[in-house]
């Protein structure tokens, strides 16, 4: 269960449902929700698709830890929806194993990531010729990422955003 002095961060690849729990979560307890691609978004003035188009993923992914870092210094705890390359950055699984966080890696099979994401134009690693191999190989790349992290892994395989929630709350 998470502190009432932690943030509560939600990882896991694109189309994992970070986002849609995180709202439940945020209103469930009471917290204020913080989507990170969407603060990058925001500040940037430009959309993630953009910034990759523009600045690279290695741009892209420096935006991301500053941002990370400014919501984890926030005192107030939050329901943070972390991108699914968060992880990437030696610095930020620094940050997100800091001790005023609780991870939870939600854990879906690639297969299940394609059927929910394969019509999303806004997600710039999907837009080769073969959408599910990219999602199968960024996952056996961040798995191990993700799990150095986590204190809890919730599978959302087969499972209703109310069922993914109260598991995170168990």
């Amino acid at each position: 269960m998470v502190r009432d002095d932690q943030h509560l961060v939600l990882i896991g690849l694109m189309g994992s449902g970070k986002t849609t729990a995180g709202r439940v979560l945020a209103e469930r307890l009471g917290r204020r929700f913080v989507d990170t691609d969407a603060v990058i978004e925001a500040e940037q003035g430009r959309t993630i698709p953009e910034i990759f188009a523009t600045a690279g993923e290695d741009g892209f992914r420096d935006i991301e830890a500053a941002t990370l870092g400014r919501i984890l210094d926030d005192v107030v705890p939050s329901v943070i929806a972390g991108g699914g390359g968060v992880v990437l950055r030696p610095e930020n699984r620094d940050a997100l194993r800091a001790g005023r966080c609780r991870v939870i890696w939600l854990c879906t099979e690639p297969v299940h990531l394609y059927d929910r994401v394969k019509t999303s134009t806004n997600r710039p690693l999907l837009q080769g010729d073969d959408p599910l191999g990219t999602l199968a190989r960024l996952a056996e790349v961040r798995r191990p990422l993700y799990r150095e992290v986590a204190h809890a892994i919730v599978s959302t395989d087969g499972r209703t955003v109310h069922d993914v929630v109260e598991a995170i709350l168990r």
